[in-house]
């Protein structure tokens, strides 16, 4: 005789932005958020007093006509009234959309148009680019500056400041009810080629991304972390760390308008006790220098997160040997909320040292859990996790974007859920998985596939090198071959045969790049990775001898 039938019992509460506000204000209320403004040096607040601000910014929007699903864009820097708007506007229904300031004007226009924003809280520092833009906005209803200060004259109507906008709402305001599936924030793509794509991020998925990111063998937030975003709110969330470190209870410090400025940030990260920072490797690099030439240190940091492009192993070396730091390497995509992976040794792996550790360092490390992973041939079949195969990166998950906005059609969406990265990688059998290219930026040479990762790392572990970018040029009789681009550091005088010379017995002689090329600056995207298309268009014509 059948089992009767049985269902689960358990509460079905919904995963919300407004949950993660309302445990922190009750559990944590004193955290604190340390901020670097154009109005405030230094800006401290804390979660309970944040929370009755973003109450009513919600009550002032709300008021001015926001309903549910409506766009409130962004163009400001990591502070504390951009953490403000961060829940003001997703708690209240509506959707927070960020958008990227380092974006050339006509990509900004597109971005605000295409998104349909009502309104649009703005840095000070951008009102000669909104004065610029206004005329091309036709969406916008009002912008206000992200200060306290008096509104400067200005050809936009209506310009008013945020603390102005604030005095409109009501810190009783009461959040409403909302699904978990309704959505909460958006970020575009940088949009290298074609126009930038909007993906469009869940208040259920940036919850079961923060909770994942939270996890030992990820970041491994908990309330006794001091945390240091440097990587921009306006870039996918943060990294998602505005809603992780207030659901454990953490400290933020948000170093402003000054995420490059090496000296700032050593600032912060001792004067604040900062146990925990995140950025792109170029952040790191000025970070290092600053530390070199002044001598300071970094206080109680000891960990910082890379992602957004490869780590170069020499930023690793100098976090561990020097200060005491460990380098979390991670991965992700704006399309993937954004984190898919982090660097964190297994058991057998704690005791590695010297080439070993920085080989395993190197990677990017394992799937977190919600993320599945895979690595496929030119035919779609699926690779061996191995370390050696290496195939296109597809991954899919609960905060995996499944399309993009106003865009029914995607070449990177498969019929099974599958999301195409762009990325070239390995998985080992330990689940490791690191990158080897872009499948845009590989070279292809003789029939053979040439890792310009790879490439860069060796040369960047140089001492007189700051920076290397590696390009495939055309070639003769190679069809292509690698051509090694760097930035060598001041008053260095490195040649290109002893750079030439570090990737002898490294790797495999048709790999060894055919010449270098010195240059002054090597251009960057708009979130700071090297931008090899730009590279490629200064080079064109480059032409190598044949051999």
């Amino acid at each position: 005789m059948p089992s009767p039938k049985i269902q689960s019992l358990m509460m079905n509460s919904p995963l919300t932005i407004t949950s993660i506000l309302r445990h922190a204000e009750s559990n944590n209320p004193g955290g604190r958020i340390v901020s670097v403004t154009a109005d405030h040096p230094r800006h401290e607040t804390t979660y309970a007093q944040a929370f009755s601000r973003a109450r009513q910014l919600a009550d002032a929007l709300v008021r001015r006509g926001m309903q549910a699903g409506d766009r409130v864009g962004t163009l400001a820097w990591n502070d504390f009234r951009h953490f403000e708007a961060y829940y003001g506007v997703s708690c209240a229904g509506g959707v927070l959309h960020t958008v990227n300031p380092r974006l050339f004007p006509e990509q900004l226009a597109y971005i605000i148009n295409h998104a349909a924003d009502r309104w649009l809280l703005a840095d000070p520092v951008f009102l000669p680019l909104l004065e610029k833009l206004a005329p091309e906005l036709k969406t916008l209803e009002g912008i206000f500056l992200l200060t306290g200060a008096a509104v400067p004259e200005s050809a936009i109507a209506g310009l008013q400041n945020y603390e102005s906008l604030l005095a409109e709402g009501d810190a009783d305001f009461e959040w409403p009810e909302l699904d978990e599936h309704a959505p909460s924030s958006m970020c575009y793509t940088s949009g290298t080629t074609g126009n930038p794509k909007g993906v469009v991020y869940s208040h259920r998925s940036t919850v079961l991304h923060s909770m994942a990111s939270c996890l030992p063998d990820m970041l491994n937030l908990s309330v006794r972390d001091t945390v240091l975003p440097v990587v921009p709110m306006f870039h996918v969330n943060a990294w998602g760390l505005p809603y992780s470190v207030p659901m454990v209870g953490g400290s933020l410090v948000f170093p402003g308008p000054k995420m490059a400025d090496g000296e700032t940030l050593q600032r912060l990260i001792v004067g604040e006790n900062v146990t925990m920072t995140a950025g792109v490797p170029t952040v790191w690099l000025a970070l290092l220098q600053y530390l070199e030439a002044s001598g300071k240190d970094l206080g109680r940091l000891n960990r910082t997160v890379v992602g957004g492009a490869a780590c170069p192993r020499a930023i690793m070396q100098a976090f561990r040997d020097r200060y005491g730091v460990d380098t979390l390497h991670a991965w992700g995509m704006t399309e993937m909320s954004p984190l898919g992976t982090v660097n964190q040794p297994l058991p057998h792996q704690q005791d590695l040292s010297g080439d070993a550790w920085l080989d395993l360092k190197a990677k990017q490390g394992r799937a977190v859990f919600g993320v599945e992973m895979k690595i496929v041939d030119d035919d779609d079949n699926e690779l061996p996790r191995d370390g050696k195969a290496f195939g296109a990166l597809k991954v899919r998950g609960p905060w995996v974007c499944s399309a993009y906005y106003e865009r029914p059609e995607s070449d990177a969406h498969d019929a099974d859920g599958w999301f195409s990265t762009g990325d070239v990688a390995t998985i080992d059998a330990d689940g490791f998985m690191q990158i080897t290219d872009r499948t845009k930026d590989v070279i292809k040479s003789g029939g053979e596939w040439i890792s310009s990762i790879e490439l860069e790392n060796i040369a960047v572990g140089h001492p007189d090198v700051l920076e290397a970018a590696v390009i495939g040029v055309p070639h003769p009789k190679w069809d292509e071959r690698p051509l090694l681009v760097v930035v060598r550091r001041a008053g260095a005088a490195v040649s290109p045969a002893e750079l030439l010379g570090l990737y002898e017995g490294r790797v495999a002689k048709f790999c060894i790049p055919d010449a270098v090329e010195f240059v002054e600056a090597i251009p960057h995207t708009a979130t700071g990775k090297i931008q090899k298309m730009e590279l490629r268009s200064q080079f064109a014509g480059y032409r190598l001898a044949d051999g």
